[in-house]
C-alpha cells in the first residue's frame, strides 16, 4: 500500500483546485493512467497514476483546494508492482506532470518580401522529462519555491552555469530590493458596502486562473508606465488573400499574417523583443522570437507562446495557433507553453469593437491589440475613391521606460505597411 501524495507539477506551483476525480474506491489502474484533473493559477493539468494497481481510498473530492506534497489517494500496487520494481533501468519513463494528452519620421526600414519566408521545418516540440530544465539540484529547486522564487530566472554562479542555494538567495536579495526601491505606493484597500441592502446578490470564488490574472493585471499595470499607440493597416489585399487560402479544413485568420510582419519587426526594432532588469540597471535584448497570442476560454484569459515564429511558414502559424488555442480551451495547455514569450498579440477583431488599449505583459514591453476590421471610404490627392478599403485597426502598447514615443509610432507604422504588401510566397505556391 502506498500513500500516493500530489506531486511537483512546476516550478513555484504550491497548490491548486481539484476539477475533477477521474477514478473511483476500488478501480483498477494502470501506471500512467490520469487519476485527477487539477486547475493551477496557470492551467488545467491531469495528474498520472505512479504504478499499476487498485484504488483503495480517495482523500480528496471535486473543488478541494490541495497542496504539493499532500496525500490525495491511497493505492494497493499488488503484484504488478513488484514485478514492476525488478524491471530493468531501460523500461519506458513515466509521462511527464503536465504533459498534453490525446491527440500556445526618420526613414522606415524597408520590408523585404523575405519576411514571409520559412523553408526552415520545425519539428515537433517535445516537453522535457521535468516542468522546467534548469542545472539545480532537487535541494536547491524545493528551497526556491519555498521561498516563492521561479529557479529559471536566477543565473547560476557553479559550473556550467549551475545553481546553488546561494545563487537562489542573492537573486532573492535583490528581487526584495528592486520591489521595494521600484514598486510604486500601494493603494489602502477600502471594504466593500454591503451590497445585500440593496437586492439580492450572489457570491462565487474565483477560479485559479482568474486570481492569477487580477494579480498579473495588477503587477503590470502598476510596473509598467504604458503609452498605447493607434494606427490603421489597409488589408483589402491580405482579405482576399486571405479568404482565397482558408478551407473547412484550416480557417486563415489575420493573426498568422501578423505574427510574421512583428517577428520581422522585432528583427528591425530590437527594443520591442527585451526586457528591463531594473535591479542591475540593464536591458536585456533577446534573440529569439516567442509570441504569445491570447486565448479567451471559459475559465478566462490564457497566453500560450507559439515558439520560433519566424522559422514557420503562415500555414503553419495558422494550424499550430488553431491546434493550441483549442488545448487552452480544452485544459490541455502545459506550463512551458505559457512561458518565454518576446511580446503579446490579442486579436478581439472576431467579437468588436473599434480600438482598445491593452496592457503590456510585464516582464515583456509591448503588446498589440488587434480590433474589428472595416470598410471605410478612401480618399487619394484629396479625393474620394470609387472603392472602399478594408481597414484594420491596431492598438500598440509598450513600457515608456524602454520605448520613446517616436519608436512607439514608428514600429506600429511599419507593420502597418509590412501588412500592406502582397504575399506572395508560401500561400501561393
Amino acid at each position: 500500500m502506498i500513500d500516493f501524495k500530489l506531486p511537483e507539477v512546476g516550478e513555484n506551483i504550491k497548490s491548486g483546485s481539484i476539477v475533477a476525480v477521474l477514478v473511483a474506491a476500488g478501480d483498477v489502474v494502470k501506471k500512467d493512467q490520469p487519476l485527477l484533473e487539477m486547475e493551477t493559477d496557470k492551467a488545467s493539468l491531469e495528474i498520472p497514476c505512479p504504478c499499476d494497481g487498485t484504488i483503495k481510498e480517495i482523500l480528496i473530492k471535486k473543488g478541494d483546494d490541495v497542496k504539493i506534497g499532500q496525500v490525495v489517494m491511497r493505492i494497493d500496487e499488488g503484484k504488478t508492482s513488484n514485478a514492476a520494481k525488478t524491471a530493468p533501468k531501460q523500461a519506458a519513463q513515466p509521462a511527464p506532470i503536465g504533459a498534453v494528452t490525446g491527440a500556445k519620421e526618420s526613414p522606415r526600414p524597408a520590408v523585404a518580401p523575405a519576411i514571409y519566408a520559412a523553408p526552415v521545418q520545425t519539428a515537433a516540440a517535445v516537453l522535457p522529462e521535468t516542468p522546467i530544465d534548469v542545472p539545480a539540484a532537487p535541494s536547491v529547486r524545493r528551497f526556491a519555491r519555498e521561498i516563492g522564487i521561479n529557479i529559471a530566472q536566477v543565473s547560476g554562479t557553479g559550473p556550467g552555469g549551475r545553481i546553488s542555494i546561494e545563487d537562489v538567495k542573492a537573486f532573492a536579495k535583490a528581487l526584495n530590493t528592486s520591489r521595494a526601491t521600484m514598486a510604486p505606493a500601494g493603494v489602502a484597500v477600502k471594504p466593500l458596502p454591503d451590497f445585500s441592502k440593496w437586492g439580492a446578490i450572489e457570491r462565487q470564488p474565483m477560479n485559479n486562473i482568474r486570481k492569477k490574472t487580477a494579480e498579473h493585471m495588477t503587477l503590470c499595470w502598476t510596473t509598467i508606465p504604458h503609452v498605447t499607440q493607434f494606427d490603421k493597416a489597409d488589408i483589402t489585399s491580405l482579405e482576399q488573400l486571405r479568404k482565397k487560402f482558408s478551407t473547412p479544413e484550416r480557417k486563415l485568420t489575420v493573426t498568422p499574417f501578423l505574427l510574421k510582419v512583428i517577428a520581422a519587426a522585432l528583427k528591425t526594432f530590437p527594443e520591442f523583443n527585451a526586457s528591463i532588469d531594473m535591479t542591475a540597471q540593464e536591458i536585456i535584448y533577446k534573440k529569439y522570437c516567442h509570441i504569445g497570442v491570447a486565448v479567451d476560454t471559459d475559465r478566462g484569459l490564457i497566453v500560450p507562446v507559439i515558439r520560433d515564429v519566424e522559422r514557420k511558414t503562415i500555414l503553419q502559424l495558422a494550424d499550430e495557433l488553431n491546434a493550441t488555442a483549442q488545448r487552452a480551451r480544452d485544459k490541455k495547455i502545459s506550463l512551458e507553453e505559457l512561458q518565454g514569450g518576446s511580446m503579446t498579440v490579442t486579436n478581439l477583431g472576431g467579437i468588436g469593437g473599434t480600438q482598445f488599449t491593452p496592457i503590456v505583459n510585464w516582464p515583456e514591453v509591448a503588446i498589440l491589440g488587434v480590433a474589428r476590421a472595416q470598410w471605410e471610404p478612401y480618399y487619394v490627392d484629396g479625393k474620394l475613391s470609387p472603392a472602399p478599403r478594408f481597414m484594420l485597426p491596431l492598438s500598440l502598447s509598450y513600457d515608456h521606460r524602454l520605448i520613446d514615443g517616436a519608436n512607439g509610432a514608428r514600429f506600429l507604422r511599419w507593420v502597418c505597411e509590412a501588412v500592406e504588401q502582397p504575399f506572395t510566397t508560401e500561400l501561393e505556391k
